[in-house]
């Protein structure tokens, strides 16, 4: 049986166009303020979880052997993981499954990105070369062009009105930009409107400007503890109550984007392991991976917060807002934030913050349980993993 684990430490960095720090000072900004927050140190620390956008992207092999100096590990065990999009949440598992399998009893976890610094420039032609030369490569330049894919089947098979699933789209990127605006760690703070959105250029039909995410330079790290270390360190651990994670075929054409199964089924698992029945109800708040606002859409749906096709109907009652019955992303999301790297261990720690109540501006009254999520790879991972104030 595996160890019970906590959160008992998050720290961020503040987001967009760092040129005020390199890499490494980046990297030991959220270190420092997750160990303050916890109130440790790199001492008590008995494993570091690194993880970036694959080497290609970052413009020097092995980059955690260079990283790792942010935090002050050096003879430190070190294990780098990525998967694209969806590294927050993978490096977020590892320091969880070290501590739960007794392995270690503290784990600082720390995903990174440095977007304006060399992956920023080189990360659309690498995404680019990813896809299948024969099938995929001629229909895709970069990511947008991928994910339109996605919300233009989306659009199809639930047969929306194409003006309708533009609408709701961008009731999505007004609400999250209006989040950010009480974010301190977020990129993108603007007031927008509903007509700004419909009317910013077109990026990827029939995704515009304003439905995308920027690139961002930010870090975030997140300590992991086991039961007995947690109760020491702090009276409001975020406990890790459900995880699950899966891939599917890197080929769209071998897959559904609408019926998503390595989303279906790696929710489905963390919902079973956290005994979530009914998730609108359970769930306080969800902090979803969503650079594109179509697709948050969709993970409404597959996540089961509403039936299939029914996901304008949470935008615009307002079930999803922050004082709805499910808050999404009250941080602004990677619609606003986006240090690839970092981006899905954000989810985790602000997740984990609103369970301690040190979200600020940001939080949400009596949460309770809350879900953080990524995804990565080729529309390929997806990352789940539920945080609870009870202990599971």
């Amino acid at each position: 049986m595996s160890r019970k684990v906590a959160v008992v430490g998050a720290g961020q960095t503040k987001c967009g166009r760092r040129n005020d720090v390199t890499y490494v000072e980046l990297i030991h900004e959220a270190v420092k303020a997750a160990f303050e927050d916890a109130n440790l140190s790199i001492k008590d620390v008995d494993v570091v979880v690194e993880g970036t956008m694959p080497a290609p992207m970052e413009g020097t092999n092995a980059p955690h052997l260079w990283h790792v100096e942010g935090a002050a590990a050096q003879n430190k065990p070190l294990i780098r993981v990525a998967t694209c999009g969806s590294t927050g949440m993978s490096i977020a598992h590892c320091g969880y499954y070290l501590v739960a399998s007794g392995l270690y009893d503290i784990a600082l976890v720390i995903g990174s990105e440095k977007m304006h610094e060399g992956v920023g420039l080189t990360s659309q032609a690498v995404m680019s070369t990813v896809a299948d030369a024969t099938y995929e490569r001629p229909f895709i330049g970069g990511a947008p062009p991928a994910f339109a894919l996605q919300c233009i089947r989306y659009i199809h098979e639930r047969n929306f009105p194409l003006e309708k699933a533009a609408e709701w789209a961008a009731m999505v990127s007004v609400r999250n930009h209006e989040a950010a605006l009480d974010n301190p760690y977020a990129h993108i703070k603007m007031k927008i409107t509903v007509d700004d959105v419909l009317k910013s250029r077109i990026i990827s039909y029939p995704v515009r400007l304003l439905d995308v995410c920027p690139i961002s330079d930010g870090a975030c790290a997140i300590i992991f503890a086991s039961e007995e270390k947690a109760k020491k360190i702090t009276d409001t651990p975020a406990w890790i109550k459900g995880v699950g994670y899966c891939g599917d075929d890197s080929m769209f054409v071998d897959k559904s984007l609408v019926e998503w199964q390595s989303c279906i089924l790696a929710v489905r698992k963390a919902y079973w392991r956290a005994g979530i029945e009914n998730p609108l109800k359970q769930i306080d708040v969800a902090e979803l991976y969503n650079p594109f606002t179509y697709q948050e859409l969709l993970y409404y749906e597959l996540f089961g917060f509403c039936g299939r096709g029914e996901a304008g109907k949470l935008v615009e009652e307002g079930i999803i807002a922050k004082d709805g019955e499910i808050a999404v992303d009250p941080s602004g999301g990677v619609l606003c934030t986006n240090p690839i790297g970092a981006s899905g261990l954000q989810r985790v720690a602000e997740c984990a913050h609103q369970i301690m109540g040190k979200a600020g501006k940001r939080q949400v009254s009596n949460v309770n349980i809350a879900l953080a999520h990524a995804m990565g790879g080729s529309i390929q991972f997806n990352g789940i993993m539920i945080l609870s104030r009870d202990k599971p």
